[in-house]
């Protein structure tokens, strides 16, 4: 699909409607024009709309505030996915998105609030709710997915080098930079899928079994029995004693590669 050239009401039945939390809309496109993603974000909306995520994820968000002149939380909230779908990566390409005249409307939103506020509303966040909320978030739109039968669970970590003075900034194991600040990304995924089901962000120098074991326990744990995978695949950091013995407690299966001794 090319990209959108015009957004605008409609109850025209032979067009192509959209419905949104604004208004319905018709969408045309031009075939021959390049694809951007703010060009096919209404259908993306109709989604969320349908599906009942965007709401869930506005009514469940611990953001609060008392100020009369604060921002509305559906603004803030609908700032950032805007800024995710468009491929933003830091706080500053916000304004990229500040004079879209027509996706903040079909969101519900009345404005696309600036980069400070959504700082700002970050920073209120309580960490452990807000961890929480969006755990649940996450949760809420793979348990369909996990509950159609028996699936592998994937465990990988990443190493995300960093340049600046972020939280959690530590030079420990970095293979392609060495030297270099980094952070450590332990990723569950659904096997065949690449389905994000859980990410924990670490510290650089947080890396190794003990330091990862804890929260894939803790979301194989809180899976009741009819959705947990039926194996566990890691590769070779898992493939000790910690994480084997751990597992046949459980009684799940496991396929972890291991290190042979010289």
């Amino acid at each position: 699909m090319g990209e959108l050239i015009s957004v605008k009401e409609s109850y025209d039945s032979e067009k192509v409607a959209v419905d949104t939390f604004g208004v319905k809309v018709h969408v045309e496109w031009d075939p021959q024009a390049a694809v951007t993603p703010m060009g096919q974000l209404p259908f993306f909306i109709e989604f969320l709309k349908v599906s009942g995520l965007f709401e869930k994820f506005i009514e469940t968000c611990p953001l609060k505030y008392t100020s009369p002149n604060a921002p509305e939380v559906r603004d803030v909230l609908g700032t950032m996915v805007m800024s995710f779908l468009a491929g933003d990566n830091r706080y500053a390409h916000i304004s990229s998105i500040r004079f879209d005249g027509v996706n903040p409307g079909l969101l519900g939103m009345e404005k696309v609030v600036s980069e400070d506020a959504v700082r700002r509303a970050l920073l209120s966040i309580d960490e452990e709710a807000g961890v929480q909320w969006l755990d649940s978030q996450l949760r809420l739109s793979t348990d369909a997915a996990i509950s159609t039968g028996s699936w592998i669970m994937d465990i990988d970590t990443t190493v995300k080098c960093l340049y600046g003075k972020q939280e959690g900034a530590v030079v420990s194991y970095n293979p392609r930079k060495p030297g270099r600040p980094s952070h450590n990304y332990q990723s569950c995924f659904m096997g065949n899928t690449r389905l994000a089901l859980s990410m924990e962000v670490n510290p650089g120098n947080r890396h190794t079994a003990k330091d990862i074991m804890p929260s894939v326990w803790d979301y194989y744990d809180n899976l009741s029995p009819e959705k947990r995978p039926f194996i566990i695949r890691g590769d070779i950091f898992l493939g000790n004693e910690g994480f084997i013995s751990q597992a046949e407690t459980r009684g799940v299966y496991y396929l972890t590669k291991l290190r042979q001794p010289m």
